[in-house]
């Protein structure tokens, strides 16, 4: 189990943001909204690959990022969130690791590092987390526990596109965050098992892998796993 391990401060700082999610879900079906719709509304015809909003939504403070797009419709999805941290949010002694491919990453303040994706299906709900290659967002390659230990600098904290809407992925990340982490160690582990079996191809642009670790979620079902395991502690 994920939780065991836990401390009480990191349960509880897990299920306040479990709390949040609900309440975001809460004054959302009041008004028979949904966290995607706040995303997408005002944009015109929905395409895939576009990124929703246009320009992405960016905290000048945290330098958090996150975009919306779709383009898995064969996986049963509507489309998915990525989430990142930029270059200004990353402290100075967590770097990319050495670039030895022919393809150019990004650059300077371009620097860009990449948490995890989320699942979300036609009703606007998440169904899975999900790590991806570098290719797909065009990242710098960070080690996973370099990544894990930027998880908690994610927090989008203004109203644009939607103040319920940028809490809610705040929370999510928060309230997953030991999916999230055996998510980056299981993407370690694919990417050295690919490069194993593909010694002649660059790891990072191999286009025949996409997705590097997925894992299916429930915030009831996280809520009352965590509530037990306070119970428990």
């Amino acid at each position: 189990m994920l939780l065991e391990g836990l401390s009480r401060e990191q349960l509880q700082r897990m299920l306040s943001a479990g709390e949040e999610v609900l309440e975001c879900y809460r004054v959302l079906e009041k008004v028979e909204a949904n966290v995607v719709g706040e995303i997408i509304k005002g944009q015109g015809t929905f395409y895939e690959w576009d990124h929703y909003p246009e320009g992405d939504v960016y905290d000048n403070e945290t330098h958090a990022q996150y975009y919306y797009h779709a383009h898995r419709a064969e996986a049963g999805e509507h489309g998915h969130f990525h989430t990142f941290v930029r270059h200004e949010g990353i402290p100075e002694h967590i770097v990319p690791i050495e670039n030895t491919g022919d393809t150019e990453w990004p650059t300077g303040d371009d620097v860009i590092c990449h948490i995890v994706a989320i699942s979300m299906d036609k009703r606007g709900y998440p169904t899975h987390l999900f790590t991806t290659n570098r290719w797909v967002t065009g990242e710098n390659w960070y080690r996973g526990e370099d990544v894990e230990a930027l998880i908690d600098r994610f927090d989008i904290d203004h109203a644009f596109p939607s103040w319920p809407a940028n809490r809610w992925l705040t929370a999510m990340v928060a309230l997953f965050r030991p999916q999230i982490v055996d998510l980056l160690r299981r993407r370690d582990s694919r990417i050295e098992q690919w490069r194993e079996e593909h010694p002649d191809v660059d790891v990072f642009e191999d286009r025949e892998l996409e997705i590097t670790s997925i894992s299916g979620i429930s915030v009831n079902q996280q809520i009352k796993q965590i509530k037990h395991a306070l119970g428990s502690a």
